[in-house]
């Protein structure tokens, strides 16, 4: 059977050898025959003939009809869809203005013992050295979306949490970066609600029309996934109601997508086809608690609990002012010689002087050297002894403290600094001028 036939029926098509002929107003009992190319004459004898202005269609005339119709109708199958009208497509061009990357830092100090610390406890009955404090900077990266025009934005708690020891800067999809500020969070449902501060109005996805979470739906995960900003990764709702526990934490009716989910894209929002929010991304399985590998196992929090949780934050932020103060955090005193250079100095005893076999009562002992400072970079280390500050001979921490108070930063001060034996001739001493940071 030809192409023709197939797309326009056999009964439009004459065989080979076969007239084409047109429907005319016979009479009921009136019938007609093209087989073998004979006409059958009706039961009167007589051949019937045509109505008057009705005539056989010729064969190349319907071939001239035919061959456009089945032209235009293949060019319509196999013709290539515009992308720009894909759903998934308008979807993301829908929301992505709304979507923001999260980057919070936070400054913390900790506290590292040094192994020779016990060494001195178990020679001297007590710790004689404080113990050296570091400063670190934590950073995390995570992903949110703007739900008012006001700027205010849902995003996870994990992602933003003790922010009120962080600075939280928020950058919307056109590159311009925010200060935010922390309102309320919920560590059940893993939900916090921040706010740009700004006065401008911004792009937002609503959560009046939220999706029905349909099993198999399609599903699109926007967020900073790595670092990666308005990245995008696709997939289908694979499985609702899921219980899972995250450093043991229980998390509760999430749904479950195959669409990837990497660092970063926690708090993003996941959205249907349509743009409405089916989620916010939470977590991602990547071995199961026997330690088996999984693929495609990402968990979201439903559309539908956090509109429930913004309407509860939206409560807290009307009772706040406008702008949260963070407390203030109180902070050991650091010595004029930690702050300037870096160093972490300690009187040196009759008993240190002993055991470490160094003249008596002279000079004080370097107990510390913090990384990349300037007394770290100009070599000096930890269990050396400063003998002199400038011109300045020195045997205790407070002298040193006293000959320093009045430096600023910037200024260069000299130390000879080195180790003079308990006999008072093995001396290994050099001047090192440090600049005071």
């Amino acid at each position: 059977m030809s192409v023709a036939s197939r797309i326009l029926g056999s009964a439009c098509v004459p065989r080979a050898g076969e007239r084409v002929l047109a429907i005319a107003n016979f009479p009921p009992s009136t019938r007609l025959s093209a087989a073998g190319g004979r006409q059958r004459k009706d039961c009167f004898g007589a051949t019937p003939k045509p109505a008057r202005g009705t005539r056989a269609l010729p064969r190349h005339a319907f071939c001239a009809l035919a061959t456009p119709l089945m032209l235009a109708l293949a060019a319509s199958c196999f013709a290539q869809a515009d992308p720009a009208s894909e759903p998934a497509v308008l979807a993301v061009a829908k929301v992505l203005p709304a979507v923001v990357n999260i980057n919070t830092e936070r400054v913390v100090r900790r506290t590292v013992r040094d192994p020779f610390e016990d060494v001195y406890a178990q020679f001297f009955g007590y710790n004689r050295i404080r113990p050296r404090q570091i400063r670190q900077t934590l950073q995390s990266l995570g992903s949110g979306f703007i739900i008012d025009p006001g700027g205010y934005i849902v995003t996870n708690q994990h992602v933003v949490e003790r922010a009120a020891d962080l600075k939280i800067h928020v950058t919307t999809n056109d590159g311009k970066t925010y200060n935010a500020h922390y309102i309320a969070g919920d560590d059940k449902t893993d939900l916090a609600f921040i706010k740009i501060d700004a006065q401008s109005a911004f792009p937002f996805i609503s959560l009046d029309n939220i999706s029905p979470n349909l099993l198999g739906q399609t599903v699109i995960v926007v967020g900073n996934a790595v670092g990666y900003g308005s990245s995008i990764s696709r997939g289908v709702l694979s499985a609702v109601k899921r219980n899972i526990t995250v450093d043991d934490t229980e998390y509760k009716d999430l749904v479950q997508t195959d669409a990837a989910i990497n660092p970063g894209n926690s708090g993003g929002p996941v959205i249907d086809v349509s743009g409405r929010l089916v989620g916010i991304a939470s977590a991602k399985m990547a071995f199961t608690p026997q330690g088996v590998p999984t693929q495609g196992l990402g968990f979201a929090i439903p559309a539908q609990v956090v509109r429930d949780s913004v309407n509860r934050f939206k409560k807290t932020a009307r009772i706040q002012p406008t702008t949260k103060t963070a407390p203030v955090i109180e902070e050991t005193s650091t010595s004029n010689a930690e702050k300037l250079f870096g160093m972490q100095l300690q009187n040196l005893s009759q008993e240190l002087s002993d055991a470490l076999g160094y003249a008596k009562e002279r000079g004080v002992l370097i107990a510390a050297v913090e990384p990349g400072s300037p007394a770290d970079e100009a070599g000096a280390e930890r269990g050396l002894v400063i003998y002199r500050v400038d011109k300045y001979d020195v045997s205790s921490v407070k002298q040193v403290e006293e000959l320093l108070r009045s430096v600023d930063s910037g200024a260069d001060v000299e130390f000879t600094v080195g180790v003079i034996g308990a006999d008072g001739k093995n001396r290994q001493l050099a001047n090192v001028s440090l600049k005071a940071r």
